[in-house]
């Protein structure tokens, strides 16, 4: 016997046969340990769990271990983490989808709960009008601590990856193959710019798995269930955006589509899911927002969060002076001298020193404040 590990019987679960997510959740619930499913004969796994010991025999559990072995050993070639279900920083949405992934792979570092999620996705023929509204939805999460989830395709998906990157909004791009390509190959910067810009880059199949066209239904059913809400930005009446927002239905999850013209075959499935009642109607980014129950709260940008530290940092003599200046407001030095009890002469040389730091300015008639 090999000397598996862990992430050998986690990565094996995917390569068991006639076994998805859903049915190895439940054996996995039987189980004092994972290993046992791999290690315990068919009819000790029918004592201890719901199923039949002809169920077990089936699985082909020998070479889902091998097939395992050959995943993780390509993994040293990845900058990768695969991420199983009970670990903390598993994507606990997909833990309340009846048949969500046990284990995902992912390449950035992204903390998958501690904001809002939102998938947008759409056709890849998007109009005018449809790259527009993207764009003004976008623009208008920045600051609302969101993530930006998409599938990475062609059309919507690579806009609203774009428009978050423009915005330095955190965006998850899921994929529907192994993290050792990129389809579309067109679409690879926008990986890399989501991997610099602290996103990530996740998916469940492990690496060498091609983009094969059973993989996007997949890979869907992760993007809805990532999210507290979805929007639909143009699409045809049959195609992945719509599996995904029927899925994020089914997963009790909000969903929005945006209306368009009757007579564009793009709009057709956008104002199907409006008909008949499986969608809201999508007016605005602010319709959106208070219905989410979604409120601005400005984020300290780069420049204040590095003033703050300079700040902070300050000790002795300039902690004083600006302690001071922070409570008083502008000052000349004969007062600071006064309120703080530094000699005059010392207050003169730490303002200037100060004032080289950025971290005070003077104003006329020699008075000093705190720069902003």
């Amino acid at each position: 016997i090999l000397n598996y590990t862990d992430l050998h019987y986690q990565t094996a679960l995917g390569f068991l046969s006639r076994v998805g997510p859903k049915t190895a959740r439940e054996i996995i619930e039987d189980l004092p340990e994972l290993s046992w499913l791999f290690t315990k004969s068919s009819k000790q796994l029918e004592k201890l769990t719901r199923f039949k010991s002809a169920f077990f025999e089936q699985m082909e559990r020998e070479n889902a271990l091998l097939e395992s072995e050959r995943v993780c050993s390509s993994h040293q070639d990845i900058d990768l983490q695969p991420i199983f279900f009970n670990q903390e920083r598993f994507p606990k949405r997909l833990n309340h989808t009846p048949d969500g992934p046990l284990l995902i792979y992912s390449r950035g570092l992204i903390d998958f709960n501690n904001a809002k999620f939102i998938s947008i996705v759409g056709t890849r023929n998007p109009s005018d009008y449809g790259h527009q509204v993207c764009r003004e939805l976008v623009d208008s999460l920045r600051g609302l601590n969101v993530v930006i989830v998409s599938g990475l395709a062609q059309g919507i998906d690579a806009f609203a990856h774009y428009y978050a990157l423009e915005n330095d909004i955190p965006t998850v791009a899921v994929l529907g193959h192994g993290l050792d390509r990129i389809y579309p190959s067109q679409n690879r910067a926008i990986a890399e710019r989501i991997l610099n810009a602290k996103g990530a880059l996740i998916t469940e199949f492990p690496v060498g798995t091609n983009p094969d066209r059973e993989n996007f239904p997949k890979r869907n059913r992760i993007v809805a269930g990532m999210s507290d809400v979805t929007v639909v930005i143009e699409s045809k009446e049959k195609g992945g955006s719509m599996i995904t927002a029927r899925l994020a239905n089914d997963y009790n999850r909000e969903v929005f589509a945006v209306p368009g013209n009757i007579t564009k075959e793009t709009s057709s499935g956008c104002n199907l899911l409006i008909g008949r009642n499986e969608a809201h109607i999508y007016r605005s980014p602010e319709s959106l927002l208070e219905t989410m129950g979604w409120k601005y709260t400005p984020k300290s940008n780069k420049r204040a969060l590095a003033f703050s530290e300079k700040i902070n940092k300050l000790t002795g003599t300039s902690k004083k002076i600006t302690d001071c200046l922070a409570s008083k407001g502008m000052l000349n030095a004969d007062f600071l001298s006064l309120s703080t009890g530094i000699p005059i002469h010392e207050i003169q040389v730490e303002l200037l020193s100060l004032e080289l730091m950025g971290i005070v300015a003077q104003k006329p008639g020699n008075n000093y404040s705190i720069q902003t």
